[in-house]
């Protein structure tokens, strides 16, 4: 019997310290900032035609969700080069919310995105890690086509 106490015990302890180090609501508020942040400047590399920049934004080991799904970094930049090619952007995007995970590891954001003439083509959802460097990348992305007559163009 006392060695399932004290494993109780342990057990208890090792729940109540895991639940000691989760971040504090300003930690997460700071986390939310720095994806806020990493979100508008992945979406920066389009507008910029900087398919080096975006690049560094994509995981290694990302998923970016559509028609068929691209699977790792190399993939996912090779789908996409296309989309950099000629001097102006086929589409932008910027978030209309972030929320960071209570982990304070991992964050989500979504958001709309216009075409050139700034009607609402779809809604994405990108799911942000901080990688061990430091820098938060998409992990998993996917957008979601939108009913573009419902939603008026971008001012």
């Amino acid at each position: 019997m006392r060695p399932a106490l004290i494993a109780s015990a342990l057990a208890l302890s090792a729940l109540h310290a895991s639940a000691a180090t989760l971040p504090s609501a300003a930690d997460l508020a700071v986390v939310t900032a720095e994806v806020r942040a990493a979100e508008t400047a992945f979406a920066k590399t389009m507008a910029d035609r900087r398919l080096d920049l975006f690049t560094d934004f994509v995981a290694e080991d990302a998923v970016f969700v559509g028609a068929v799904p691209n699977i790792g970094r190399a993939a996912i930049v090779a789908k996409w080069s296309g989309l950099f090619k000629g001097d102006k952007a086929p589409f932008s995007w910027a978030p209309d919310a972030v929320e960071a995970a209570a982990d304070g590891r991992t964050a989500i954001s979504t958001g709309l995105a216009h075409d050139p003439a700034g009607h609402v083509i779809s809604r994405f959802t990108t799911i942000w890690r901080k990688d061990p460097d430091g820098r938060w990348r998409a992990i998993v992305d996917q957008g979601v086509d939108v009913d573009c007559a419902a939603v008026p163009p971008k001012q």
